[in-house]
């Protein structure tokens, strides 16, 4: 047979190359790749954008004699302040998250409304190509940035960060995805990203930001900047700060939507894997302060005492009337929608899993390539935000509008762009705003007739693209707002269509297209449902959208999984499910075991069990007490932590 040429077998491997995990293509062109010395017989699994050792947590409570012995011995009032501890922790969770999800939407509002009131003060003086140029650098400018700091400072930030919170909410541990350098980059490159026009979301890091405020101060004091108080030493299990990393991660989206009960069916969900009655209070209590904290500044803020802010991003969205008539021909359309948003939403999914693969490739070339990947994405955003507005025509402005007509500043519904006065450009005033003021605009009331079919269509592509194509890149991104964006903009376009054919306006379309999408991509139900409630401040919402949820969720589960658990599976983090696979009752230690297998005897020398320690880096070890010490052969589990807890030394 004759050899295959060339370019054939190139394609064969590119094409096999694409069809690969990321971790397998990791592990290909790194076998030489130097593992840390503390985990030389780690699994390992992509965090962020790095390629990492990831090692398992033990979330059950060793009930040795040791550990017996030490609570006997706790008076009332320690064990009081325990639980004090906890909850005041909790406390502080809420607070530092609120406060931080406030500062996040105070910067983006404030640095995007900046470039967006300088831009079209250019464009109001006839000065196309100045305005173009202050709008592209500027994107470009923050978009750097936060790459740069992203790659060079904390590689971990990449993305949303949900995948590698839940995976260690599962009993995967990462390195440094809790660190106080983690935090710093995440808050401040989230900022950066979302403020550069990239088709990006704050809601994932938002949880990652409120997962590692949780974990640091849950972790039990730091030698390294001499935080060792006694009553620290409580909490220096892994069970505990997994239970303040859940209720982070309810704050997180609590702060991200102003969405306290949705952010705690969030976490029950689709974050935590062990759940508990005392934990759904301190999560409950967690959001609660959230909710409280963003109230209490919002409130200033509308005094107008936060510059640009106050009319986007933590406001709910007013999207209908206190009365909403629906009749029963309104409920074909609203199946119709969850049907296709079920279909477009397991498309996003295969079509983002394909293109994480392709940059992935890039990746692995390097630092530099990771940025220039990051710049490019940024230049043709820009592109296209300002290009694309110059398609559509000019239209004449409503007699009675809702708000000034046309708008030149940062926000509103009628942009004005290079209209003449009178006019407004209804792509512009999607495109050239931020993601919250879109929506906003989208979801709005009698606006039945602002925006033309084709202005729409051509938002919808764009965006479902673009959060496509933002996502990968090596900046802390996020995507529950892209696809809010994106289906709130297909649910108006299908109200469109539809027409006087049913009662429902275009802004309820625009709410029950992002549900269906939202279900389609990322297949949660209740808590989905509870936050766009929350969002949308409307309980006469809830049928119509728990049927959309419903059937979204259904037709997309016959395609692929949702998103966060493909990523996840994709970065080779091993998910442990509730439920085993029929299969896996077939299965015995041995099919599980790799590598030389480090065993101890029941009676052991210190020296053999501290040579051990020394060079391997896992934390649980086979205990095999045989005959004559014991009357049958009896398995045990020696952990690192534990041995070390009991001899007091620390390998």
């Amino acid at each position: 047979m004759a050899a295959a040429s060339p370019p054939a077998e190139a394609a064969v491997e590119e094409e096999s190359l694409l069809s690969q995990p990321l971790l397998q293509q990791h592990e290909e062109q790194h076998h030489t790749l130097r593992r840390s010395a503390s985990n030389t017989t780690s699994q390992l699994a992509i965090v962020g954008s790095n390629l990492c050792a990831i090692e398992s947590l033990d979330y059950e409570i060793m009930e040795n004699a040791l550990f017996k012995q030490d609570w006997r011995n706790n008076r009332k009032i320690q064990i009081f302040q325990y639980i004090f501890m906890k909850w005041t922790f909790c406390f502080l969770i809420g607070l530092l998250v609120s406060l931080v999800g406030f500062f996040n939407n105070l910067a983006v509002e404030n640095i995007a409304g900046l470039k967006f009131v300088v831009t079209s003060d250019m464009m109001l003086a006839r000065r196309f190509v100045a305005a173009f140029a202050i709008f592209s650098s500027s994107n470009f400018a923050l978009t750097l940035f936060a790459s740069l700091i992203t790659a060079f400072i904390a590689p971990e930030c990449a993305g949303s960060g949900i995948p590698e919170v839940k995976a260690y909410l599962n009993g995967v541990d990462a390195p440094a995805i809790f660190s106080l350098r983690t935090l710093l980059v995440k808050i401040i490159g989230s900022i950066s990203a979302v403020s550069s026009s990239l088709n990006v979301g704050k809601a994932g890091p938002m949880v990652h930001t409120g997962a590692c405020i949780a974990a640091i101060l849950g972790q039990g004091g730091s030698k390294k900047y001499g935080l060792t108080w006694k009553w620290l030493r409580f909490f220096k299990n892994d069970r505990d700060r997994r239970d303040l990393v859940t209720c982070g991660s309810a704050a997180g989206i609590a702060a991200a939507f102003r969405a306290p009960v949705g952010g705690v069916l969030f976490a029950l969900e689709e974050m935590a894997s062990w759940w508990r009655s005392a934990l759904l209070w301190r999560a409950f209590f967690t959001a609660a302060i959230v909710a409280i904290v963003l109230r209490a500044l919002i409130d200033v803020c509308l005094s107008g005492k936060c510059g640009l802010f106050g009319k986007g991003g933590l406001i709910m969205y007013d999207v209908t009337s206190a009365d909403i008539p629906y009749h029963l021909w309104d409920v074909p359309p609203v199946i119709l929608l969850g049907v296709v948003g079920g279909i477009l939403g397991s498309l996003y999914n295969s079509l983002l899993e394909k293109v994480l693969r392709i940059y992935n490739l890039i990746n692995e070339k390097g630092t530099f390539f990771k940025i220039i990947l990051a710049c490019c994405i940024s230049i043709c955003t820009s592109c296209l935000l300002f290009g694309l507005p110059w398609i559509a025509s000019c239209r004449p402005c409503p007699l009675d509008p809702s708000e000034p007509c046309p708008t030149i500043g940062r926000s509103g519904n009628y942009k004005k762009f290079q209209c003449a006065p009178g006019h407004y450009n209804d792509l512009a005033s999607l495109f050239f705003n931020t993601n919250d003021d879109a929506i906003k605009n989208l979801f709005s009331k009698n606006t039945d007739a602002e925006f033309q079919h084709s202005s729409m269509l051509i938002f919808f592509v764009t965006c479902f693209f673009l959060s496509i194509f933002s996502y990968g890149i090596v900046a802390p991104t996020g995507l529950f707002v892209p696809v809010i964006v994106t289906g709130a903009s297909y649910g108006r376009l299908v109200g469109m269509l539809v027409g006087s054919r049913s009662t429902l306006n275009h802004g309820l379309f625009a709410v029950l297209g992002s549900a269906s999408l939202l279900g389609g991509s990322m297949r949660m139900t209740v808590s989905l449902c509870v936050i766009i409630l929350e969002l949308t401040n409307n309980l006469l919402l809830l049928p119509l959208i728990m049927l959309v949820l419903l059937i979204s969720k259904t037709v997309a589960d016959a395609f692929n999984g949702n998103i966060y658990d493909l990523i996840m599976r994709s970065k080779g983090f091993p998910y442990l499910e509730a439920h085993a696979e029929p299969y896996m009752r077939q299965l015995t230690v041995g099919d599980v075991v790799t590598g030389p297998l480090q065993l101890f005897q029941g009676i052991e020398k210190v020296a053999n069990i501290v040579h051990v320690l020394k060079t391997t880096g896992h934390n649980g070890f086979p205990v095999v007490d045989v005959p004559p010490f014991s009357e049958a052969p009896v398995l045990m589990i020696l952990q690192r932590r534990v041995w070390e807890m009991e001899t007091g030394l620390k390998i």
